[in-house]
């Protein structure tokens, strides 16, 4: 982790050397630019997922059908789940390869924003200081928007067929997230932000792109 969180700090100088070129020299500026090209790496997993994540949602209807035809026998219903998997084309597991990928990363990103060393106090708007958690944030806009921004990216995916433990986990994981977000330094509530909108931005136009070809 050490390894990784120091890329994550030698890509954080650089950005910040690319605001001072920009005259706008800023840290908060340069975690933006970091999340950015982030989330743009690991775009294609992201496409991954949303497909992946489609596919489920398309075959919910024959996926019940299953569970409640072998609902008294729970090998056969595995079994033919798989099978209606694979003659689908669908990997049920696809859809956690992203998250699996940004743990790391997010865990990297908290030691490389704590640890850094700063050139002068990394403020960022009202953010008092990037490598400290409260009071750096005393209005606890990051903590909302980390919650609202994680919502929404959740919502997206969400459809009629879902389950109750997936609209329960809806609810839940927001809250969780923004409170989480208080106790944790500044700057890594603005990359989780930065990284949620992007997310939405990328979900939104995966979602709309196959209607749209429709028309």
């Amino acid at each position: 982790m050490d390894f990784l969180s120091g890329i994550m700090q030698a890509g954080l100088t650089f950005f910040y050397d690319i605001t001072i070129m920009m005259g706008l020299p800023n840290y908060g500026l340069a975690i933006i630019l970091l999340t950015v090209v982030i989330k743009m790496a690991l775009y294609p997993l992201t496409v991954k997922q949303v497909k992946s994540m489609k596919g489920l949602q398309d075959l919910q209807p024959k996926m019940k059908e299953l569970q409640e035809k072998y609902k008294g026998n729970k090998e056969k219903l595995n079994k033919e789940m798989a099978q209606f998997y694979k003659e689908a084309g669908v990997n049920p597991l696809a859809g956690c390869l992203p998250l699996l990928v940004q743990m790391p990363i997010l865990i990297a990103i908290f030691f490389a924003i704590r640890d850094y060393n700063y050139v002068n106090e990394p403020s960022f708007f009202w953010l008092a200081n990037l490598s400290q958690a409260n009071p750096s944030d005393p209005y606890y806009i990051i903590p909302v928007l980390a919650a609202v921004t994680t919502y929404i990216q959740s919502k997206q995916t969400m459809t009629d067929t879902s389950n109750a433990q997936s609209k329960m986990m809806l609810n839940i994981m927001p809250l969780f997230i923004g409170y989480i977000t208080i106790t944790f330094p500044a700057g890594l509530g603005l990359y989780w932000v930065t990284s949620n909108i992007i997310q939405i931005l990328q979900q939104w136009f995966m979602y709309r792109k196959p209607a749209k070809a429709k028309v």
